[in-house]
């Protein structure tokens, strides 16, 4: 990684419908509550559906990414082992069906143009719908109701999906990230320095803290 993070803030490349995300992000929770100053996300979006993803952005399923019925139940039985590691229920271990590009359309203009603590709210109710809640996050309605509940005109939202400046920004931002060198996520960088993986507190704590 080439870029320099500040001491109160670590980047964070995501997928809302990886569950390693979500995983990851309670990791850095519990690695946060262990501090003294808030370390700020700087979230970065990435995208797991680009090899099925159309040119107008649907999701064809039918095409054969390479992952069959061993390769997700193995990452089944990873998200339960680190479910309980963490101390985490999910309503969901995979959500294969959901796209997430919805989300982080929506996501992306809250942080781009509202406060942190507005777009974290907002982050966090994303995750919590779907992995908690088992909802469709790829709703606009459901994304309305999230971003009202923390602060967003749910009018705001509905025009951020239907602009495609937008979309085509945070498009941008997955290839970007791929530029980057980011394969897989989550992916937490800081420093110049990465861990890539729902790693434990203790290791984002030596990303952070060692560097």
């Amino acid at each position: 990684m080439s870029e320099t993070q500040s001491n109160e803030q670590i980047t964070v490349f995501s997928d809302y419908v990886c569950p390693f995300c979500y995983l990851g992000r309670e990791s850095l929770t519990q690695y946060q509550s262990t501090r003294e100053d808030e370390l700020e996300i700087d979230w970065q979006p990435f995208d797991l559906r680009s090899g099925k993803r159309n040119p107008d952005g649907s999701i064809d399923h039918s095409v054969d990414d390479g992952k069959d019925e061993d390769y997700y139940e193995q990452a089944k039985e990873g998200v339960r082992r680190l479910q309980k590691k963490y101390g985490v229920e999910m309503d969901l271990d995979i959500a294969t069906d959901i796209d997430s590009l919805p989300a982080q359309i929506a996501s992306y203009y809250v942080k781009e143009q509202y406060d942190y603590e507005t777009w974290l709210a907002f982050d966090v109710a994303i995750f919590d719908a779907l992995w908690q809640d088992g909802e469709n996050i790829g709703d606009e309605d459901l994304l309305v109701d999230l971003a009202t509940d923390a602060g967003v005109d749910g009018d705001e939202i509905r025009s951020a999906l239907a602009d495609d400046t937008l979309r085509s920004e945070v498009r941008e931002k997955f290839t970007a990230a791929q530029r980057q060198g980011i394969t897989g996520v989550p992916t937490f960088a800081y420093d110049g320095h990465a861990a890539r993986g729902a790693v434990p507190p203790e290791q984002l704590e030596r990303l952070v803290e060692s560097t």
